[in-house]
Formats: C-alpha cells, sequence, structure tokens
C-alpha cells in the first residue's frame, strides 16, 4: 500500500512539472519575454508565408517609389499605416488558420468560416490601400502621365519610336491570336505578316515626317521589297502581305491623328 501511495504522488509531482512546464512555455514570464516572443512571431510569419514575404517586397518597392512623389506628412503617415494595416491582417490570418489547424485536423464547417473571415479581413484591408492610394497618387500620377504624353506627342523622334513599338506589339498579337484561334478570318491558314506590317508602318512614319520625294520613294520600295520577300520565302500568301501592308498604314495613321487630336 505504502509503494501504491507513494506511486501515485510521484505520478502527481510529474504531471504537475509537466503543467508547469507547459504553463512557462505558453505564458510570458516579463515584458522582455513577451517581446521576444512577438519577435519570434513575425519573424516566422516573415519567413514561412508567401503572401507575406510578396507584401513586404510589395511594401518596400512602394515605399522607395513614393520618395519621389514629394508626399506631406501626414499623406506619408497615412501612407505608411495602410502598409502596416495589410501586413497585420495577414499576420492575423495566419494566427487564425494555425489555430483551426490545431483544433480540428477534419473538415468543419465553422472552422471554415473562421478561416474565411480572416481571409475576408485581408481583402478589406487591401480594398482600404487601393482607396488610399488612388487619393495620395492619382492627381500625381495623371500630371506627370499628361505631361509624359505632351513631350511624345510634340517630339517627331519620340512619336515615331512609341508608334512603332505599338505596331510591334500589335502585330505580335495578332500572330499569336491567329495560331491558336479557330476564328473564320484569323487562324492557321490566315496568318498576318509581322514583317510587312512593320515595314509598311516605318514607311507611312516616314511619308509624315519628311516631304523629301527621294526619301520616300525609296522607304516605300524598301517596304515593298520586305513584303515580296516574305512571299517568295513561301511564308505568306499574297492575302495576307496585303492585309499586313495595311494593317500597318491603318495603325500608324490612327495613331498619329489621335497624338495631333492631344495636342490640340
Amino acid at each position: 500500500m505504502k509503494k501504491d501511495n507513494n506511486g501515485e504522488k510521484e505520478t502527481k509531482k510529474n504531471s504537475k512539472e509537466t503543467k508547469n512546464n507547459s504553463d512557462k512555455r505558453i505564458k510570458n514570464s516579463g515584458f522582455i519575454d513577451a517581446w521576444k516572443n512577438a519577435i519570434n512571431g513575425i519573424i516566422y510569419a516573415t519567413t514561412t508565408q508567401s503572401n507575406i514575404k510578396k507584401q513586404l517586397i510589395i511594401a518596400v518597392v512602394v515605399v522607395v517609389i513614393s520618395l519621389f512623389f514629394n508626399l506631406s506628412k501626414a499623406e506619408f503617415l497615412c501612407f505608411l499605416f495602410t502598409i502596416i494595416l495589410i501586413l497585420f491582417a495577414e499576420m492575423t490570418n495566419t494566427a487564425i488558420e494555425t489555430v483551426v489547424d490545431l483544433c480540428t485536423e477534419v473538415y468543419h464547417p465553422k472552422a471554415k468560416i473562421a478561416k474565411d473571415v480572416a481571409a475576408g479581413g485581408v481583402v478589406v484591408t487591401t480594398i482600404n490601400a487601393v482607396i488610399v492610394a488612388y487619393f495620395l497618387f492619382f492627381d500625381k500620377i495623371s500630371e506627370m502621365g499628361i505631361a509624359f504624353l505632351q513631350n511624345i506627342a510634340t517630339s517627331p523622334q519620340h512619336l515615331a519610336f512609341s508608334v512603332i513599338i505599338i505596331v510591334i506589339i500589335a502585330a505580335l498579337a495578332l500572330i499569336a491570336f491567329s495560331k491558336t484561334n479557330k476564328h473564320k478570318i484569323f487562324n492557321e491558314k490566315f496568318i498576318p505578316s509581322g514583317h510587312a506590317t512593320i515595314a509598311f508602318a516605318a514607311n507611312t512614319i516616314i511619308w509624315i515626317s519628311t516631304r523629301n520625294p527621294v526619301i520616300l520613294i525609296l522607304s516605300l520600295v524598301m517596304a515593298i521589297l520586305i513584303a515580296e520577300s516574305r512571299i517568295q520565302a513561301k511564308e505568306h500568301r499574297l492575302s495576307e502581305v496585303i492585309f499586313s501592308a495595311c494593317l500597318g498604314t491603318i495603325l500608324v495613321l490612327i495613331l498619329y491623328g489621335m497624338a495631333k487630336l492631344f495636342i490640340s
């Protein structure tokens, strides 16, 4: 009987020690210990959660960019608070998901609600960030954008370069659309020529930019030779080359017309 009592006492003593050790792990022993645990939580969130990593990178980039917009102190504080609010919501979401996963390993409707609501909080803070960014940066960006477009529109070299880039992107997009689509017109049997599109676009820009008849004739001859080479190489049919030439010419005329309207 004495041995049994001693065994029970030892068991109770071990359980108390185990409970005390677990309490020490869960509870903070003091202010410094609380700070250490909080920092550990931040480190865990930033090193294990991909969303927080992405948000931190975006936050750093956006803060650096904001330095070029001459924000006032109040605007900058509002901007920083918005970023911190998103990170706080994401960390809270991580904490809730961890606790839910700890409590249950099987699907439960209430566990789903807890996770969905936490994720919804992140979405709300993101919408708030978009609204704040709109009010802080829209006017500044619009002023810079208008000044930039005016410089391009009034500079023949910049305008010509921008138009050629747009034509190249449009031609590549149309070729990709034709190769991957089963449209009645644009499909694998009718693929526009990127060479002819760019050649006649450049020819049209030269015609708009200069009045020298020799240069005008030479540019037209070069465009025709480039288009004819695509037919000789059996890369495109005559109908595809003619369509591409018209496309390049029309795109340039439309873009230059829009630039003139913008200037006026």
